[in-house]
């Protein structure tokens, strides 16, 4: 008989899979900026969109996501020293969403479609706020601030998209211990 694996042991698995996915995705999407579309001024990135599924899933945890998404995408920049303070601790703000998950309900959440979107999109503007407010401690200027913003536009509608796709997929837009709960109690009545 095959030991089942403990919370943690699911949950690590799970958080490493999805830091997996930005590891994957993030470098693509960074090469089709600037090597297939470089005169653009947006860019796209996954690491809302993952960053609002894991929170979904395992709350704060999604603060790793966020921070190594952060930091991935200045490593594939080449950037500065200060950007990597700016894009790493700047996305910690999206935390705040988990306000929003309480108030709301996670389970309201998942069920209604205007409710996940919305989500979604407000965890990638608070990224981008985080960012800007990072950058204007640190004695940027407002036009760049507000940078963060217009060139993440395409970001915020992606995150949107792939919110609506994932909460349609049974189990992935779900908080994992309401997931585990009610599988378990499914394979009991049949």
């Amino acid at each position: 008989m095959a030991r089942q694996r403990t919370l943690g042991e699911y949950r690590t698995i799970d958080l490493g899979c999805f830091t997996l996915m930005i590891a994957a995705f993030e470098p693509v999407l960074h090469f089709a900026a600037t090597k297939l579309f470089p005169a653009e001024p947006y860019t796209v990135s996954v690491v809302a969109a993952i960053t609002a599924i894991v929170m979904m899933r395992w709350g704060p945890w999604a603060g790793i996501h966020a921070v190594f998404g952060g930091l991935l995408g200045c490593l594939l920049a080449g950037a500065r020293p200060e950007q990597y303070l700016i894009y790493g601790l700047g996305n910690l703000l999206s935390l705040a969403a988990l306000l929003l998950l309480k108030a709301w309900g996670k389970e309201e959440t998942r069920k209604d479609a205007l409710q996940s979107v919305g989500f979604g999109l407000i965890t990638a503007l608070l990224m981008q706020l985080g960012r800007a407010l990072v950058a204007l401690i640190l004695g940027n200027s407002m036009a760049l601030c507000l940078g963060f913003f217009t060139t993440g536009i395409i970001t915020d509608l992606f995150t949107g998209v792939v919110i609506w796709i994932a909460r349609r997929l049974d189990g992935i837009f779900e908080d994992q211990i309401h997931y585990l709960l009610r599988i378990q109690k499914e394979s009991q009545k049949g």
